[in-house]
């Protein structure tokens, strides 16, 4: 039974997490980007799309100097939680191809990219918490609203229109 309450606890962790994520991800969408967004950008580039993200949500935001450094913060850590999630390889999709590229699926390497990927958000997603967490406390009730309405989909902030 202690079990069934520690995997349950879990779940709801990982669900709060990921929904954490997808704000972020949301406020990151600035406009059409590729599907392998990040997967092989330069610091660079990198540093280019953050920019232009958090000049887009601070201005839909009305945020002040120091909370668009707290945003770009979370940005960054997303951005090391990405790359930690694609890990050394050039071609994540081609990974997940060779899992059935055989006439037998590979149950084994399934399991340990699950076991790599579930380290890597174990590992990076604290700090992507933790940076939310700042970033969003930094916000007055006035802007808390305003992502909440964008997450309840009456937001639309990045609409081309």
């Amino acid at each position: 039974m202690t079990n069934f309450f520690l995997r349950s606890h879990a779940k709801r962790t990982l669900i709060g997490a990921v929904t954490a994520l997808v704000l972020v991800g949301g406020l990151a969408a600035c406009g059409h980007r590729p599907h392998d967004f990040g997967a092989n950008m330069s610091a660079e580039q990198y540093a280019t799309q953050r920019d232009k993200m958090v000049d887009k949500v601070g201005g839909k935001l009305d945020l002040n100097a120091d909370q668009k450094k707290l945003l770009a913060v979370v940005g960054d850590k997303m951005f090391e939680q990405r790359a930690a999630l694609i890990g050394q390889t050039k071609d994540p999709r081609a990974e997940v191809k060779a899992l059935v590229a055989g006439d037998k699926f590979d149950a084994t390497r399934a399991q340990t990219l699950i076991n790599d990927k579930t380290a890597a958000i174990q590992t990076k997603s604290p700090e992507v918490i933790a940076a939310m967490a700042n970033f969003y406390n930094s916000l007055n009730p006035a802007q808390q609203q305003k992502v909440r309405d964008y997450m309840d989909g009456r937001g639309h902030w990045f609409s081309r229109g």
